[in-house]
């Protein structure tokens, strides 16, 4: 679970856009005051429930009153017909958290539901799969956390976690050996290095070189991977990444790479169907 310090703005923030100007309109007009009511959130198809900390928070940040109780914790699987999440108390205070609770924990159970998939394609290798920077902006430490929930690893959380050098930084700076060797000078004991290469070429002169921790194999099909792996001898990690589907997993897994990164998990992730019966 993430510290509620680091959801609670980002649950607000999406409760006040619901909100304003004047509150839920709709439920003003229609619900008495006082009605109380049980509401079950159920899973309508099968997959993995990440979110339900966030729904939870949604739902008393609008009433703290509510009483809500996590049935299927964040990183477990469920199945069609599930409750994940039961609340009671104010109906009014229910239904104006409804729905950000909703897009919340059903975005996020897609995203570890789609991780889950890649991660299954990868049993019996070492391989681990990982995520990228290509987040929601503002939800990165939710969709992030929703990756582990769905068996996934973090990549760098941000620009300044790690050295990653691409190939707009390598054309920038003039050549391999220029940006491994700037890098190794301004980098602390504690940074590591990772470089982007684009052939088995640029990846023979950085082992050369050396410097690198993390050498990542960008859009290289699988005979060129295997050649990467078999080069490296277990000398860097490595990560293999560029247009990984799940139809492609487990034949780059079975190469040897240690990581597989794919923008995908949370870019392309679909949303969980998940829906609140009273």
């Amino acid at each position: 679970m993430l510290p509620d310090l680091l959801i609670e703005p980002i649950v607000r923030a999406a409760l006040v856009e619901d909100l304003l100007p004047m509150g839920d309109a709709t439920t003003k007009a229609v619900i008495p005051a006082g009605e109380t009511y049980s509401a079950r959130l159920k899973a309508r198809e099968d997959g993995v429930a990440s979110g339900m900390q966030v729904a939870a928070m949604a739902f008393r940040l609008v009433d703290p009153t509510l009483r809500v109780s996590i049935l299927i914790a964040d990183g477990k699987p469920c199945q069609a017909g599930e409750t994940l999440l039961t609340v009671d108390g104010s109906a009014a205070s229910i239904l104006m958290a409804e729905r950000v609770a909703l897009n919340f924990a059903g975005r996020l159970s897609g995203i570890a539901t789609k991780t889950a998939s890649f991660v299954a394609k990868t049993e019996g290798t070492k391989a681990r799969i990982t995520c990228t920077r290509k987040t929601t902006p503002g939800l990165r430490a939710l969709e992030k956390a929703a990756v582990t929930h769905g068996g996934g690893f973090n990549h760098r959380y941000g620009l300044s976690d790690a050295i990653l050098i691409k190939d707009n930084h390598i054309a920038a700076a003039g050549s391999v050996r220029a940006v491994l060797e700037a890098a190794k000078a301004a980098r602390s004991h504690m940074m590591r290095i990772e470089l982007e290469v684009d052939t088995l070429r640029q990846m023979e002169e950085a082992l050369k070189i050396g410097g690198a921790d993390v050498i990542l194999l960008d859009n290289m099909d699988s005979a060129e991977l295997r050649a990467a792996v078999a080069l490296n001898a277990g000398r860097v990690v490595l990560e293999a990444s560029g247009n990984m589907t799940l139809e492609r997993i487990a034949e780059v897994a079975a190469t040897g790479v240690d990581y597989i990164s794919s923008g995908a998990l949370t870019h392309s992730a679909r949303t969980l169907d998940l829906g609140l019966d009273f």
